[in-house]
């Protein structure tokens, strides 16, 4: 056990060589998973999804499903050993700098996001929430000032809450609902982070997480609801599946993006190595996608890291329950049809599609032109049907 210990100061000593080494292997490591499809491809938000029947006889999704609980069981019993806090000792020894200033560095992150927001321009809060209102960006830039001074946090959260609301002119609440549980969980950070109540304060990076993981499982629905707005992306950049066939990589993206979600919710051990592998991922995605991409998905990005060197070995929701090992594909099951119950059962609440020919509706926004070559190019093109609009 001190061998072990030892060795995690001396990695920690040699951080300059560590950091070199994973960034050589960011860049070569291939995207195990897709950026937010609504930046990408065409879509249409008020298509019906896939019938929830077709979806829950999916082999692959519980294939999927079924690997991952190994995961974390496998994690669990481990992190219940004496392994287990020498492994928490080493993440804690490797993250130890991050962690004492880990409120400056999620300060200046949420601060980064917006200025580069703004810089990029036309945007609400994500490269798909487009509008032609240029005040928009300097709010955005006005969210970035309130955050460098403590007594003004409080109104960069009341800010982002705003912008949310103000996409509401133009959007579609249901799209909305992708955006809703992470901004509210920064939103509520900047609120508790300056507090001078210390009950309240000491659930900001909890609620920072649990926003996080609510918004990755809720968004990851999208690769069982609408497959095919995967297909375009696919078929310009088929090595993102690693050569297997398109419906057998997108269902099985979609159950790692929803349970390592999940797994942001669970005990210490589980929760670091979670953020670890969505950072991988969300990291290797920029390569084949780019800046926008990098934008879009630096806060996240950047969350995941602070939740990797999170060395709180506490929760306070649920403490007894995730202590016990049995409970994970319990819990894992009850999550899964409380969010798949929720987004087909508020879709059919705010679209009535009552009777529509599923297969007969397009699902793409816009045709195939240079300028957005996501489109599908024929009736009969595996992309899709011509679009309605």
């Amino acid at each position: 056990m001190m061998v072990i210990r030892r060795f995690c100061k001396l990695v920690a000593r040699a951080s300059v060589f560590i950091r070199a080494a994973l960034a050589a292997a960011l860049v070569a490591l291939p995207s195990t998973a897709m950026a937010h499809v609504k930046w990408f491809a065409p879509y249409i938000i008020d298509a019906p999804p896939e019938m929830l029947g077709d979806v829950v006889r999916n082999s692959w999704m519980w294939a999927g499903v079924a690997l991952v609980l190994a995961f974390f069981i496998a994690t669990r019993l481990v992190e219940l050993s004496r392994f287990g806090s020498v492994i928490l000792e080493c993440l804690d020894t490797l993250t130890t700098p991050l962690w004492q200033r880990l409120d400056d560095y999620i300060r200046a992150i949420i601060a980064a996001f917006f200025v580069a927001i703004f810089a990029v321009g036309g945007v609400y809060l994500t490269p798909d929430l487009k509008t032609p209102a240029e005040w928009v960006s300097w709010l955005q830039l006005l969210i970035a000032m309130f955050i460098f001074s403590r007594r003004t946090m409080p109104l960069a959260g009341i800010g982002i809450i705003a912008l949310w609301l103000l996409a509401m002119r133009d959007y579609d609440l249901f799209h909305l609902l992708d955006y809703l549980a992470l901004g509210l969980g920064v939103a509520a950070y900047l609120i508790l982070e300056p507090s001078k109540r210390d009950d309240w304060r000491s659930h900001r990076f909890e609620v920072l997480r649990w926003g996080l993981a609510i918004a990755l499982m809720w968004s990851s629905l999208e690769k069982f609801a609408y497959p095919s707005w995967f297909y375009p992306l696919v078929i310009e950049k088929p090595f993102l599946t690693f050569g297997l066939p398109r419906d057998v990589f997108i269902p099985m993206a979609g159950v790692a993006e929803f349970t390592m979600g999940f797994g942001l919710l669970w005990t210490p051990l589980i929760r670091r190595l979670s953020a670890i592998a969505l950072l991988v991922i969300f990291t290797a995605a920029v390569w084949p996608f780019g800046r926008i991409d990098l934008i879009g998905h630096g806060l996240i990005m950047a969350i995941l890291l602070a939740v990797a060197a999170d060395h709180s070995r506490s929760s306070h929701i649920l403490v007894g329950f995730k202590s016990v090992t049995r409970n994970i594909p319990v819990a894992l099951a009850v999550v899964m049809v409380i969010f798949v119950g929720g987004y087909w059962g508020l879709h059919d609440a705010f679209y009535d599609y009552t009777g529509v020919d599923r297969s007969a509706v397009s699902r793409a926004t816009h045709s195939h032109n240079p300028e957005q070559p996501h489109g599908p190019k024929a009736p009969d093109s595996p992309i899709g049907a011509p679009p309605t609009k």
